[in-house]
């Protein structure tokens, strides 16, 4: 995943993140490489700040 794809701010929201992380585990079989795990790391720190934001918006 390039560093361009994923961004503080991103418009994703958190259902999709998670699918997104969901769909990387079911390819990478349970076992994920290095540069899998990067991508998932990111994608966590983006569904968190999603879901961060999704609780700000309904308070």
């Amino acid at each position: 995943m390039s560093p361009d794809s994923v961004f503080p701010g991103s418009v994703r929201s958190a259902a999709e993140l998670n699918e997104r992380i969901r769909a990387l585990w079911l390819r990478a079989g349970g076992s994920l490489s290095t540069q899998e795990r990067a991508e998932y790391e990111l994608l966590v720190v983006e569904w968190a700040t999603a879901i961060r934001g999704d609780v700000v918006t309904a308070a």
